[in-house]
């Protein structure tokens, strides 16, 4: 049976110690002028500023290549101790140059499931254990979910934002088009990339 082709961006389902994902995030900030659309699912990176407070560090929707992400946004509020819009209960997404609060999944060590984009060439069995990009695919205003993929034409061996683990073990998922993979956010703004040193 062919693979269902529904982007939806990162979804967060374990950590990497085997346990299962215990819904940790925290609270994170679009500023006013920030003039883009962000869904669930979607990747995020700092942007170097935070709300009025200094509690809530500015994010921006990260794109491809040389990216250092921060984690996924799953839920979106106008005020920080609430995440929701008490004018607008059914917001799905972050509109244009809004303010918005967001929660964001930030441990580095969650695992999260994606579909590959299968441009260019479907990932395969030698692939796991590399590294690739995500592709920045537009989500949708409808559903509220990411389009957000991985990038199944860019793998390597050293540099890639994401580290492909494995398939998602689900029998309506199978090695091929629009394959779900568990990946790790490789490069992780709170993780410390490890270097050798010669002595």
């Amino acid at each position: 049976m062919a693979n269902l082709d529904r982007p939806s961006g990162f979804k967060p389902v374990k950590n990497l110690t085997g346990s299962p994902w215990n819904g940790k995030a925290n609270i994170y900030y679009f500023k006013s002028d920030y003039d883009v659309e962000v869904f669930k699912g979607d990747a995020v990176k700092l942007a170097g500023s935070s709300d009025a407070t200094a509690k809530f560090p500015s994010i921006e929707r990260a794109a491809a290549t040389n990216e250092t992400l921060v984690g996924v946004v799953i839920g979106f509020g106008t005020h920080p101790s609430l995440m929701a819009n008490p004018d607008n209960l059914n917001m799905k997404y972050k509109a244009k140059s809004t303010e918005m609060y967001a929660l964001v999944v930030d441990d580095p060590f969650t695992i999260f499931e994606v579909q590959e984009d299968s441009e260019g060439n479907n990932l395969t069995a030698d692939m796991v254990g590399l590294l690739t990009d995500l592709v920045a695919g537009a989500g949708s205003s409808t559903t509220g979910l990411s389009g957000m993929e991985l990038d199944s034409s860019d793998t390597a061996t050293a540099a890639g934002q994401l580290r492909i683990l494995r398939v998602v073990n689900r029998e309506d998922n199978a090695l091929g088009t629009h394959c779900k993979w568990e990946v790790l956010l490789a490069e992780h703004a709170y993780r410390e990339q490890i270097t050798t040193v010669d002595v």
